[in-house]
């Protein structure tokens, strides 16, 4: 029976934690549940032991004794029907622990992991707000294992497995609306002993109303790597765990481009590493007991749309399989490493991989299983982007199709400009600037001339780059691979468009990909001047330094009186002289506001130019907005004994920065120093 059953208002978390000789790490991962922030008695905590040797279940029960809120069983190992007792995986011990779930949502923390202390509340917040049936909370890892990525580059408040990267993430260390999961009658199945969790999960994914991801809080961090690694596992083991995945997806899912985009998944993750670890088993096991199983499979559920997405190599693999060339099948996989690296052959527009068994009688293989054309890959990076000349944005970069090399004087890539929310496409040619290296190139983006001779249209550009080498064209996002330390927006300006036109142009990386991108937009009306850097001083972190120049271009900084302003939502102003660059012809100026002098509040800064006569800030004059930094952080300082901050506020759309000077809280700030 559990320890500590408590009657009372349902709890809105179940945390349910299987646990099997866990010692030393089952204390400091049910320790961590009890330090959750969302509290005690908004949790309940499951443990099951599942006849553990080393003194878990005596922990368990010490744990239990001095928490309410931890119930324990304790729970033998089952039984093969006819044989002993056997070890097998955590399902059965974590549907002991569903059958006994009273909360709103359940949570599947492993033995050897932990929480971090704001984990639970942030994730049950998130699906309360957004009507969610699962949560994922960001993975970290002690060792260096592998844990997901894509999926926790930024929060997502409402997806699903086609719309994101959840599905790369089947362990059931995710939070589970628990109404979905006795609807659906979800539970593990307790006779594996790898990869129990992820038909649990599958089916939660492709069954929920929204998926939502909390990426900004290392919320779950994974124990260290326990004993052999996915890749040692043998087919027996691996087919095991793929049976009920593959019959997971084909029961919840339609067939279709759906179905297919699930099924892609798995044949790539369970069914190719399953066919190249066939040489490793008993020849005459693989060949009448795995084989016939995993070509019932593969014709069952690699749809001919589905195979034509795979790569080459998969492709000629599920080829083999699907035709039942058990004895090819095992020649390829023996001989992949040392045929990966030959060459390709180049005919009329198509690249083929040139794999002994291409255009081989004996193989007869379709050419089909060879096609690379559309899967090799680019190299490219950016190297910078700066204005040459007034209005001209110069991209600097390189680029090639590896494998391929291109001719200088035949193979001319292209910038691909691509506008959102509508078919406008733009190409600028790209120059060769090395003869030693012809992948490098530059590019000129003149904003008042790049379309047909007009001006580029307000909003957002994307750019792409067509690379191209023995007539095979491959057009790929570009920008998210580039220098370290390059920060694309120094190069925001405002330009000459056209006569009498101005525009903002505004380049950034994207994201989460950090790709690059043009913003084009219309300029401020009666803008003096403009913004090229704002940083803190790197030796007065309360002193904000801004630089920029006059407007239109040229302008003298003769006759101009420019301040930097700084304004409080109350009205007060703080106005800081400007210095000019001595014999500067473009207007460069600086400007140092001592932001540690402000009081407290939130405070807008501009920079604006004071009548000749009216030095003051008590006339209203035209102003330039400062725009928010992409990368600006906060500052402290200490001010009469206390410390104060100063920080950027972003996130509503600000035109201009925005600080707010405040004393630093310092229980807060202790608090949230201990929370990481």
């Amino acid at each position: 029976m559990p320890r500590n059953s408590r009657p009372g208002p349902p709890p809105r978390v179940s945390v349910i934690v299987p646990a099997r000789d866990a010692m030393p790490g089952i204390t400091r991962a049910v320790t961590s549940v009890m330090e959750q922030t969302i509290g005690l008695s908004r949790l309940d905590i499951v443990a099951v032991d599942g006849g553990s040797a080393d003194g878990t279940a005596a922990e368990l029960d010490r744990l239990a004794a001095g928490c309410p809120s931890l119930r324990v069983v304790h729970q033998e190992n089952p039984r093969v029907p006819g044989g002993p007792r056997v070890p097998g995986g955590l399902g059965g011990l974590r549907n002991t622990g569903l059958d006994l779930a009273r909360g709103d949502f359940v949570f599947f923390l492993d033995a050897d992991a932990h929480l971090a202390p704001d984990a639970l509340r942030r994730m049950v917040a998130m699906a309360d707000q957004n009507g969610t049936d699962v949560v994922l909370g960001k993975m970290v890892s002690p060792d260096g294992r592998g844990v997901p990525k894509a999926v926790f580059r930024h929060n997502q408040l409402r997806t699903d497995v086609h719309s994101s990267h959840a599905y790369a993430t089947l362990e059931p260390c995710k939070l589970f609306r628990r109404a979905l999961v006795e609807r659906l009658r979800l539970r593990f199945p307790a006779h594996l002993r790898h990869g129990e969790g992820k038909p649990f999960t599958a089916a939660a994914y492709l069954n929920a109303s929204g998926i939502s991801v909390v990426a900004d809080y290392d919320c779950y961090h994974l124990g260290r790597s326990p004993g052999p690694s996915r890749a040692a596992l043998g087919v027996a083991d691996r087919v095991d765990a793929m049976r009920p995945l593959f019959e997971t997806a084909a029961r919840h899912t339609r067939p279709g481009p759906r179905r297919d985009a699930v099924m892609r998944h798995h044949i790539r993750r369970e069914l190719c590493p399953a066919l190249r670890a066939l040489p490793r088993e008993d020849e005459t096991e693989a060949r009448k007991r795995f084989f016939p199983e995993l070509r019932r499979w593969a014709r069952a559920h690699c749809s001919d749309a589905l195979f034509a997405t795979l790569p080459a190599s998969e492709r000629l693999m599920v080829h083999l399989l699907r035709t039942g060339r058990f004895d090819d099948l095992l020649s390829v996989v023996r001989d992949a490493e040392r045929d990966a690296r030959r060459g390709h052959l180049v005919e009329k527009g198509s690249v083929y991989w040139l794999h002994p068994f291409f255009r081989d009688p004996d193989a007869d293989v379709p050419d089909a299983c060879f096609d690379v054309t559309d899967r090799l890959p680019v190299r490219h990076h950016l190297a910078g982007a700066g204005w040459h000349g007034g209005s001209t944005l110069r991209v600097r970069g390189r680029a090639a199709i590896e494998g391929l090399p291109a001719d200088p004087e035949e193979d001319r890539a292209e910038l691909v400009l691509r506008r959102r929310e509508a078919r406008d496409e733009l190409r600028i040619p790209v120059v060769a600037t090395a003869e030693h290296d012809p992948s490098e190139f530059e590019a000129d983006i003149d904003i008042a001339t790049a379309d047909g001779g007009a001006p580029l249209r307000p909003g957002v550009w994307d750019v792409f780059l067509d690379v191209r080498a023995q007539g095979i064209s491959r057009t790929v996002r570009f920008g998210n691979r580039h220098d370290d330390g390059l920060d694309i927006g120094t190069a925001r300006r405002v330009v000459a468009a056209g006569p009498g036109l101005r525009a903002r142009v505004t380049p950034y990386f994207t994201s989460p990909y950090r790709n690059l991108s043009l913003d084009i937009g219309p300029a401020p009306r009666g803008a003096p001047c403009e913004v090229t850097e704002a940083v803190w001083h790197p030796s007065d972190k309360g002193t904000l330094v801004v630089a920029g120049r006059l407007l239109p271009p040229g302008t003298p900084a003769r006759g101009r009186l420019l301040r930097l302003r700084a304004e409080h939502t109350d009205g007060r102003v703080h106005d800081q002289p400007v210095r000019f660059a001595a014999g500067h012809p473009a207007g460069a100026f600086t400007a140092r506001l001592p932001v540690r002098d402000l009081s407290r509040g939130r405070w807008t800064v501009t920079l604006a130019v004071i009548a000749p006569d009216d030095p003051g800030p008590g006339r209203a004059a035209p102003a330039a907005p400062v725009p928010p930094p992409a990368r600006l952080p906060g500052a402290r300082w200490v001010r009469r004994g206390r410390p104060y901050y100063a920080k950027p506020l972003t996130g509503r759309g600000e035109v201009t920065l925005e600080l707010r000077v405040a004393p630093v809280r310092l229980l807060a700030a202790v608090r949230n120093r201990l929370r990481r």
